[in-house]
């Protein structure tokens, strides 16, 4: 392991801001404190500009190198935190009921901010470095809302890179997957209005639960009757809600859930096929069914030069043997994807201890994962932009 000996000498300090971080989680478009101590960081270090408020509490900073080049590259971090009530008893554990960094964002932000104070110290490039701290990544549209309110429009960047850990008991290393590398994912939700009856009397209502419930049984037909089997869909719904009482028949019932997809056409089939079994759900039953899908996230595209340079950059810093360009897909989304869609680039994951999985409320990062996840980035973008030689 090659850690870039000023990020080591600092590794302390990101450690303190971590377990900080981690023990004041926000919500989505909450993350006020967070992107305080952000801007705060940013600035102390010498950070060349600081832009807070962009999309809701998002946070960008401007790096120029030693050199004169007029290319710029992106580096995110996402900053928020899920709904999730922590059971680790760490002595850092979150102190907000209800919510914690189960995801570990609250790395991610301290990764990249130890980046953005070796960079800001060293300069040792040719270009401009875009420092974005992203909002609501957790199915929240914060990548979204920062393009709509002008992200690249007012930092141009021509190639744009993020990380995230893994905790697959694997420290230091590194992978990446070129192409589709991540799932678009989209949520619906599907109300069924029937009839309320007593439920003795079942003759004389319209059982909307019976109804939901067979029809989460015929969603699963989407993928098994429409799709070549080797095509990626996962459809699963995780929600029903019916009925207040033994023994009324309740009128309304809902049911809710999420598609996965690696192909925009396979979505698209989904959602034609959900609104043609709802309908005829409702035609069948003499019901009312309303069916709404939003998409959440995009299929993360990683460049397939871009994750080569990634690659390379992990090389110096963990060894080639740490090192894999062979990961699998995952059905997990990560809305970097959006940005993807309109600057080039790649996303990656790096290995740590623990193996007690992301979205639990058992979750542990490891903070050796920190400096290794900085350095990555630093020599990304040395290498990307390197100094003219004399």
């Amino acid at each position: 392991m090659a850690i870039l000996s000023p990020i080591a000498d600092h590794a302390a300090e990101l450690t303190e801001i971590y377990r900080d971080l981690h023990a004041h989680p926000e919500l989505g478009f909450e993350e006020v404190r967070t992107a305080g101590i952000v801007a705060e960081k940013l600035r102390a270090w010498g950070v060349d500009e600081v832009h807070e408020g962009v999309g809701g509490t998002g946070v960008v900073g401007i790096v120029k190198g030693k050199g004169r080049g007029n290319r710029r590259i992106g580096l995110r971090a996402d900053m928020d935190a899920l709904p999730v009530t922590e059971t680790t008893g760490l002595p850092y554990a979150s102190t907000v009921p209800g919510k914690m960094h189960a995801c570990g964002h609250d790395a991610h932000t301290t990764m990249l901010l130890g980046t953005a104070k070796y960079l800001a110290e060293n300069r040792d490039f040719d270009g401009t470095v875009v420092l974005i701290f992203q909002p609501a990544e957790e199915g929240m549209g914060g990548a979204r809302r920062m393009i709509a309110e002008g992200l690249f429009d007012r930092f141009p960047c021509d190639e744009i890179y993020g990380m995230h850990n893994s905790p697959n008991g694997k420290p230091g290393t590194f992978g990446i997957t070129r192409g589709a590398a991540m799932a678009g994912a989209a949520f619906f939700d599907i109300r069924i209005t029937g009839k309320g009856a007593h439920a003795a009397q079942p003759h004389n209502g319209k059982d909307s639960l019976l109804i939901a419930a067979s029809l989460a049984s015929e969603l699963q037909t989407i993928h098994s009757r429409n799709l070549h089997p080797l095509d990626m869909l996962v459809l699963s719904v995780t929600q029903l809600h019916a009925g207040t009482a033994y023994n009324v028949v309740p009128e309304t019932a809902t049911l809710a859930g999420t598609i996965r997809y690696f192909k925009d056409e396979v979505y698209e089939m989904a959602a034609r096929r959900m609104q043609e079994i709802c309908a005829g759900f409702a035609q069948a039953h003499g019901v009312r069914i309303e069916a709404e899908l939003r998409n959440a996230f995009d299929v993360l595209v990683n460049d397939a030069d871009l994750s080569d340079a990634y690659l390379e950059a992990a090389r110096d810093i963990v060894g080639e043997d740490k090192v894999s360009d062979t990961e699998e897909p995952a059905t997990g989304s990560e809305d970097f994807a959006d940005m993807l869609r309109l600057v080039p680039g790649a996303y990656c994951r790096v290995g740590h201890a623990g193996t007690v999985g992301l979205h639990n409320p058992g979750f542990v990062l490891d903070t050796e994962v920190l400096p290794v996840g900085a350095s990555i980035m630093a020599r990304l973008v040395e290498r990307r932009l390197p100094l003219a030689a004399g």
